[in-house]
């Protein structure tokens, strides 16, 4: 279970896969490793194992090992006396000692083999890449891993004797072991190379045991935090041993030890660490205050009696905390992990930048509204936004409207042309039978379905001039007379109009086309050229 060095030999094996080898079947399936490494790592909880010191002392023993000390790695969830029972049965004629002081030389001496085992505490030395702070999830590996520093601390009374309050006069006696190499190595135990001892005042140590009690209210409640399904029992414990006075005094010891006039005029070098107590104890009610939160919610109907007496004694030790100490408040930090939505993803979905093209369904709906939703903005002003196959259908009703008038007024001063004047003359016995086929124009102005035209259109064209047989047919195709009466106004018909004139008729610059209404509206067009061209070529009709 230790994936943080799996990852390490991962990222080395990763490098030759691609680099080396270019092996990327390989290096997949290592990359999925390593993902679900990285997963364990914050999901799953590892034991811690304990850590134990062990002197081997007297002339019994082999010279690898006579008169040294050596710290162990225990098995996870080993007690010490299992260690030591199973340390005993390696050397059957050993003697236990008694004591954790480091023995005299009347026992280094002497011939016998005496074995002195006690536990001791890793120091945790983070690795310099966590500049920041951390999951308790991540950190909790460095605590019991990668450790070359171990400490051993033994309570010492000096002075008299307080029966009132103990920890005035507990000083700690902590010795510090370093081993050869980092624990866990290759093996499971290593030399303890140096040895150093320091003393801890009482009021140093009621700063550590303090900031150890936060620590550990904190861990406890983010674990919760991060997995809402673990036991409720070691977080009851932890709190009813803080809050309730009757269990373990809490603070009160230190308020009498350390906040008295006497304490102070007799150690006036101790004021900032004095305040720093006190802080320490405002600071441990928010923690007090999101674990008991946690723990309400979680609490079965069964355990509702002890809560309810739990947050009765957090109620009054609240107020007298902040009375005496002032009020501390946690940042954010709590809240956000419960899974608040960024700030940044709020500001992006409730302030759009207004230099953003707005999404079509935006301009449309503005548009359509009669009562624009900012000021200054219409439909026309957001046109430009929207592409052009998008125009809404009141868009193309007014374009439909303009086409309508200019091909009216067009019409109007073509009549007068000269062809129209020998179409009107050559052929006034056809108008009725083009009032008769006006509806299915109308249907459908170019098809090749339309009706056959009347046999006495058909004489008379055969009576006609041959210069004057090319008319016919396009007069036929857009009569002038009844365009105006439209009420399906097609985009081709100017053009129908412009091929059958003659070549002195058509104008220098032919006028532009219309806007496309749908892609069928060019192909009729061009079906509708290559109808006509045989019939309409300038060369035939000089001829």
């Amino acid at each position: 279970q230790m994936w943080e060095e799996a990852i390490a030999l991962g990222k080395e094996l990763a490098e030759q896969y691609e680099n080396e080898m270019f092996d990327y079947e390989q290096l997949s399936e290592l990359l999925r490793k390593q993902a679900q490494f990285y997963e364990n790592i914050v999901k799953v909880i590892r034991p811690k194992p304990d850590y134990f010191a062990v002197g081997y002392y007297g002339q019994g023993f082999p010279t690898f090992i006579r008169n040294k000390v050596f710290i162990y790695r225990g098995k996870e969830y080993e007690r010490r006396e299992d260690f030591e029972a199973r340390l005993l049965t390696q050397f059957p004629n050993a003697e236990k000692m008694k004591t954790t002081s480091p023995p005299g030389d009347d026992i280094k001496t002497s011939s016998g083999q005496y074995i002195q085992c006690f536990t001791v505490k890793p120091k945790l030395d983070l690795p310099a890449k966590f500049h920041r702070p951390v999951s308790e999830q991540i950190v909790s590996f460095y605590r019991v891993n990668e450790v070359q520093r171990f400490e051993y601390s033994r309570p010492v009374r000096k002075g008299e004797k307080n029966p009132d309050n103990e920890f005035a006069n507990m000083w700690i006696e902590r010795t510090i072991y370093v081993t050869a190499y980092k624990l866990p190595g290759i093996l499971r135990w290593f030399e303890v190379k140096s040895v150093f001892m320091v003393e801890i005042s009482p009021l140093e140590n009621a700063i550590e045991t303090m900031q150890l009690t936060n620590d550990k209210i904190n861990n406890m409640v983010q674990q919760h935090l991060n997995d809402p399904n673990l036991p409720i029992n070691p977080l009851s414990m932890l709190l009813n041993g803080i809050v309730d006075p009757a269990v373990m005094g809490g603070f009160a010891n230190y308020e009498k030890a350390f906040f008295t006039e006497k304490y102070m005029h007799e150690h006036p070098e101790d004021h900032d660490k004095i305040e720093k107590l006190k802080d320490l104890i405002a600071w441990q009610i928010p923690f007090l205050a999101e674990g008991i939160r946690i723990h309400g919610e979680k609490v079965t109907e069964a355990l509702r009696p002890f809560h309810e007496r739990m947050e009765a004694c957090f109620r009054q030790l609240k107020d007298k905390v902040e009375k005496q100490y002032g009020v501390r408040a946690i940042l954010s930090g709590l809240d956000e992990r419960r899974g608040s939505r960024p700030r940044s993803m709020v500001r992006s979905f409730t302030m759009p930048s207004s230099s953003r093209p707005l999404s079509v369904a935006s301009v449309s709906s503005l548009s359509s509204d009669s009562t624009p939703s900012r000021p200054g903005s219409d439909g026309f002003v957001l046109e430009p936004l929207l592409p052009k196959k998008m125009h809404s259908r009141s868009q193309d009703k007014l374009d439909k409207d303009d086409l309508d008038k200019d091909k009216k007024e067009k019409k109007k001063e073509k009549r007068n042309s000269k062809h129209q004047e020998i179409f009107d003359k050559e052929f006034k016995a056809t108008d009725i039978s083009l009032q008769q086929a006006e509806a299915v124009i109308l249907s459908e102005t170019i098809s090749p379905l339309r009706p056959q035209r009347p046999k006495s259109q058909v004489l008379s064209m055969m009576s006609s001039e041959r210069r004057f047989s090319v008319s016919p047919p396009s007069a036929q195709l857009t009569p002038p007379p009844i365009t105006p009466r439209t009420k399906l106004a097609f985009s081709i018909q100017p053009n129908l109009e412009l091929n059958g004139m003659s070549s002195s008729d058509i104008p220098d610059i032919p006028p532009p086309l219309p806007l496309k209404g749908s892609t069928a509206d060019y192909g009729n067009l061009m079906e509708s050229q290559d109808l006509i061209s045989p019939t309409t070529s300038p060369p035939a009709h000089q001829r």
